[in-house]
């Protein structure tokens, strides 16, 4: 027998081992994760959590159908709105979206997560938006920070932050 003949042989009864053993290893692992149950299988949203998603998702369409007074009342005193060009007071950007300097249509939203810390949440949307900005429609992918905080038992936007997604189409 060859050298050649022999690795060839080693290697066959190498893999033919590992192809045996794998699927054990597979089933292996499925069962220590069914065993342990502090492994997350699916993320658990609170009710709080899900308060903060169904307000943000209700917020964009209040933006695409300018609902000022509801944005008014969402909108804290103090609020801070960061866009690609420029960061803007709560009375710039409800003047924004009423005058139509910023035509909100469409927020397609992709994927969420909410953090709350004590009376602040703080919701990540990745979100392809469709938009008119300055008479030329647009859309771009975001990934949209919005932080809450919670005032007088209301959850209050205190920040809203656009951070565009440069992704191989754009």
């Amino acid at each position: 027998m060859t050298y050649t003949q022999y690795f060839n042989n080693a290697f066959r009864a190498k893999l033919l081992v590992l192809m045996l053993c794998f699927p054990s290893l597979l089933l292996s692992a499925a069962w220590a994760e069914e065993a342990n149950p502090s492994v997350k299988k699916e993320a658990v949203v609170s009710k709080a959590e899900q308060e903060i998603i169904d307000l943000s998702k209700t917020k964009w369409q209040w933006m695409a159908d300018r609902k000022m007074d509801s944005l008014a009342s969402l909108f804290h005193e103090k609020a801070v709105f960061v866009h690609m060009s420029r960061t803007m007071s709560k009375a710039q950007e409800l003047d924004v979206i009423s005058s139509g300097g910023i035509q909100y249509k469409k927020a397609d939203i992709h994927e969420v997560s909410v953090n709350i810390i004590g009376d602040t949440a703080i919701l990540l949307n990745k979100i392809t938006l469709l938009a008119v900005v300055r008479d030329n429609e647009v859309t771009n992918p975001f990934v949209v920070t919005e932080v809450y905080v919670k005032k007088g038992g209301k959850w209050k936007i205190a920040s809203l932050s656009f951070t565009r997604l440069v992704t191989p189409s754009n």
